[in-house]
């Protein structure tokens, strides 16, 4: 199915709003056309009259230009009014409910297509080419039909003040058709570079100010520009490919265009000469073929428009054809409330379909209640077993189960809804202080957010801040310190109050001060739940009822602290290792 075709399902609930818009559009457009019948008047029955006096020409003059006047003054602004607002509203509804719909779409998306993909790159086509597709409707939709209608209306009155004046009038227009074929024939191609250049600066763009901290600690600015220059040079390149192939097109179509009146011009004035026509009805086409033919240019300026849009359009929906890696079954079950009891059964990861076995037939339990940390060198796939529980990611091969129901057989809102999850490195949006403690429950009322904040160790510092629950905390928590971002991400669990908590690293980036602080929180927080802990300090996860070592994707000690130690293997040497016996 093409592009257009797509596209008209976000458009098919409004279409009576737009033939509604076309018909006032044919009626605006109409009016101007009475000017060459008006001139036509003027000169051969007002003016060439011999059979009227002075006085009764310039009441005839009157007369004609106050009934003018009534019709551009009176009637026209109106319906002028009425055709901009219905068009704008109807184009403005469209991308309202693509915008609607790519959001939901990406939501879904994994964290695979995040994890392969520039976010500048998913902004740009949700912001810039939604954006550019609204020419479809202004135009493709709207005007394209107003100039075909002016056209025709225009050829309509010709024909019947001169058939023989009129072919002479179109008879360029066959040309005209050809070129415009020929021309924006490669334009769609060229468009969809210049759009993919222009997304490919905005992804550099939208990671470098992330980043900007980065880029100045390390004198990067120099280094940076040249990066920049050259992304931005490539920007330049297919715009100025797109713009001489742009150029091409309109000096030629314009040419064309512009035979029509000196043909005109040459053979209504021969008519004159011999008595044929009058003066009247020449100066009436001469106006007319600005009246045809400026359509016509603007349908030129609307093949180049129309082509950017259709090439965004197809950007747009190659972006809603990505395919969901991780979603529920057709029958997916809704998890029931768990006890917290995880289960892997030979499990094995890998996260593209030819790539490196992350994970290894892995095998291990945790009961309700129970503490359990996964510890090994980095890079040995702990993460990537706590990613699996709530889906991030689905396995190769195997089963995570919880309470015995196999995680893809539920739904996955009913799954992660039962899983809190605390990271090293949190984020927070940029809103509230409260906003993004509701984000754990949406629906908690104020009492429970600040309850939820003290069992955080967070309240203290809260009302410190300017605004208290109410200050905004900037881009991804920019103005709290490490501690304080971690003790709301904390805070934000409390909330949810999930039966099964996960923490990755969640104090390893911390001064002494704010570890201990978050740890208390999060031993409270971890009472009477199963907990899984990722840790590298050893030292925070000796009091786990299970430890389970990885190393390069495979189980190969579990047990808890002293029955490791006792074994003296890899669990021992890495405790050695971080010299904290």
């Amino acid at each position: 199915m093409s592009s257009i075709n797509r596209y008209m399902r976000f458009v098919k609930p409004y279409k009576w709003e737009i033939i509604i818009t076309i018909i006032i559009g044919i009626l605006k457009f109409a009016i101007p056309l009475f000017i060459p019948i008006l001139i036509k008047i003027v000169i051969d029955n007002i003016i060439g009259a011999p059979n009227l006096t002075d006085a009764e020409k310039m009441r005839a003059l009157l007369y004609w230009l106050g009934g003018t006047v009534i019709l551009f003054f009176i009637i026209r602004p109106p319906i002028e009014y009425y055709r901009q607002y219905y068009a704008q509203h109807v184009g403005n509804k469209v991308l309202f409910d693509i915008r609607q719909e790519l959001f939901g779409h990406l939501q879904r998306l994994s964290l695979k297509y995040y994890a392969n993909t520039r976010a500048g790159e998913v902004i740009s086509r949700v912001i810039n080419d939604v954006e550019q597709t609204k020419n479809f409707i202004m135009i493709g939709l709207m005007n394209l039909w107003l100039d075909v209608a002016t056209i025709l209306i225009a050829i309509g009155i010709m024909l019947a003040m001169d058939v023989k004046l009129t072919i002479v009038s179109i008879i360029s227009l066959p040309f005209f058709a050809i070129s415009v074929k020929y021309f924006f024939g490669r334009l769609r191609d060229l468009t969809r570079k210049r759009s993919q250049a222009l997304a490919h600066v905005q992804s550099y763009l939208h990671e470098r100010v992330s980043g900007i901290s980065i880029i100045k600690s390390f004198t990067l600015e120099k280094h940076e520009q040249k990066i920049f220059d050259k992304e931005n040079g490539q920007f330049l390149d297919a715009a100025l490919d797109h713009t001489k192939w742009n150029a091409k097109s309109f000096a030629v179509v314009n040419t064309i265009t512009d035979i029509a009146p000196l043909l005109v011009i040459g053979y209504a004035g021969f008519e004159v000469i011999n008595g044929n026509l009058s003066v009247g009805t020449m100066a009436a086409f001469i106006a007319y073929i600005e009246r045809l033919y400026s359509p016509l240019r603007r349908l030129v300026n609307s093949s180049t428009t129309l082509t950017q849009s259709i090439a965004s359009m197809d950007r747009m929906f190659e972006l809603m054809d990505e395919t969901y890696d991780v979603q529920d079954k057709p029958n997916a079950n809704t998890l029931p409330p768990v006890k917290g009891r995880v289960e892997f059964e030979n499990v094995e990861f890998q996260y593209e379909k030819d790539g490196q076995m992350i994970l290894k037939n892995v095998n291990f339990t945790i009961n309700p209640g129970e503490t359990a940390a996964f510890v090994g060198m980095s890079g040995g796939g702990k993460s990537t077993i706590v990613s699996l529980i709530p889906r991030f990611y689905d396995v190769t091969n195997g089963a995570v189960k919880i309470d015995g129901n196999n995680v893809t057989d539920v739904s996955i809102s009913s799954l992660r809804s039962q899983i809190g999850i605390v990271l090293q490195d949190n984020i927070l949006f940029s809103d509230s202080v409260k906003q993004n403690i509701l984000m754990g429950n949406p629906n908690a009322t104020d009492e429970e957010v600040i309850a939820a904040a003290k069992a955080a160790n967070a309240h203290d510092f809260i009302m410190t801040l300017p605004n208290g629950y109410d200050t905004k905390v900037g881009e991804r928590g920019v103005k709290l310190s490490g501690g304080q971002k971690q003790r709301v991400a904390i805070a934000r669990v409390f909330l949810k109050n999930p039966p099964i908590l996960v923490l990755d690293e969640a104090t390893s980036a911390l001064d002494l001060e704010s570890e201990a602080l978050i740890q208390d929180s999060l031993d409270r927080l971890a009472s009477n739940r199963t907990t899984i802990i990722i840790a590298h300090r050893l030292s925070t996860i000796t009091h786990a009822d299970k430890i389970f070592v990885i190393d390069h994707g495979e189980l190969v000690e579990q047990g808890n602290h002293e029955t490791l130690m006792e074994k003296q293997g890899v669990y021992y040497d890495l405790f050695q290792i971080q010299k904290l016996d």
